[in-house]
């Protein structure tokens, strides 16, 4: 097995040379809206609020919200979770508040505006968002920056952003898949671990996996094979492709894509020749499908599939100077530094 994560992950966009330069030299350099699902109702227990922060993580503005309003953790709801060095705005629910206990909440340098939306029947939980927009600054480009970043965003566009999970989930030493895998097979640590930790493991065990496998397809990310299970982006189903040429025609307009397995006790493998590349990997990590299979099952652990590519939705960029502004929409759970990766040639965006 691998002893790291893998940081050479290719680019789609590797025959095209990067603009280099820095990301976040503040964290108004990197700002992130969140795009709500649906909007409260109007009724119900639960007020929601738009808040937009800095400087906190999403887990430090619920302990920071529940400190303040008096209110417990559990009753606290979010969307997504958001990074702290950034500018992010996002939906969170609070379970029995009213407006006049939200005036306890100040604004400050974090907190930098708050805003009640309304009352809604249901807490607000992890995905129930449509997606996120980001408007990001990359300062300090090369000169061949504004020639090549109309290139790479056009690409983009057309063939899809490589749905990577992002270096976060592997931690500072790019191990935590192997406490991921180790705790599969090891009940006795794994019951010595609280629930969240482990899931976190078991995830990155999971996304280390099929990052491998988007590495190894990433020349023909559009592309649907025989053997396939390719998605519907209209509703996340999934279904097993048996004729690739019909099938191909709604890859070109973005309405299906091929999919990844994140391995688990009711995740489909492929067959035909993405079967070959899942197992191959899986190997890799001296895995079988069937092995992860049923460690999938001892664990709870139910697993999916991801899609390969995400679309990048209302592409926008500038190039003044050294400095290249971008603006976009990406779907839940897709990472907007692999679109940075694929500008900057830098994989490790921090």
């Amino acid at each position: 097995m691998p002893t790291h994560a893998d940081e050479t992950l290719p680019y789609l966009t590797g025959h095209l040379t990067g603009t280099g330069g820095v990301i976040r030299s503040t964290p108004e350099d990197f700002r992130v809206e969140e795009k709500p699902l649906y909007l409260p109702c109007g009724q119900g227990e639960h007020l929601y609020l738009s808040i937009t922060k800095c400087g906190l993580s999403t887990p430090q503005l619920v302990s920071k919200l529940s400190s303040t309003l008096g209110v417990k953790a559990q009753g606290i709801g979010v969307a997504g979770l958001k990074d702290a060095r950034a500018v992010t705005t996002q939906m969170v629910s609070v379970h029995g508040a009213t407006p006049e206990l939200i005036t306890r909440l100040k604004t400050d340098e974090q907190v930098r505006s708050i805003e009640i939306l309304g009352r809604h029947r249901n807490r607000l939980r992890p995905g129930h968002h449509s997606g996120n927009t980001f408007r990001l600054v990359i300062r300090k480009t090369e000169p061949s920056a504004s020639a090549v970043v109309p290139q790479i965003m056009e690409e983009l566009t057309k063939r899809g952003v490589p749905n990577y999970f992002g270096p976060q989930r592997q931690g500072r030493q790019g191990t935590n898949f192997e406490v991921g895998a180790a705790l599969l097979y090891d009940e006795q640590r794994r019951n010595k671990m609280p629930r969240a930790k482990r899931i976190w493991y078991l995830n990155a065990y999971q996304s280390i996996l099929f990052n491998r496998i988007l590495s190894k397809r990433i020349a023909r990310i559009d592309r649907i094979l025989v053997g396939d299970w390719a998605m519907k982006h209209a509703n996340g189903a999934c279904f097993h492709v048996e004729d690739a040429a019909v099938e191909q025609k709604r890859v070109d307009v973005f309405e299906i894509s091929p999919t990844g397995v994140l391995f688990g006790s009711r995740a489909s493998w492929a067959t035909g020749e993405p079967g070959g590349i899942e197992r191959e990997v899986a190997a890799e990590f001296d895995a079988t499908p069937e092995s992860l299979l049923e460690a999938g099952k001892a664990c709870g652990f139910r697993g999916e599939r991801r899609a390969l590519r995400v679309k990048l939705e209302s592409p926008n960029w500038s190039v003044e100077g050294d400095t290249v502004t971008v603006s976009f929409t990406l779907p839940p759970g897709a990472y907007a530094t692999n679109v940075l990766r694929e500008l900057t040639k830098i994989y490790e965006l921090g």
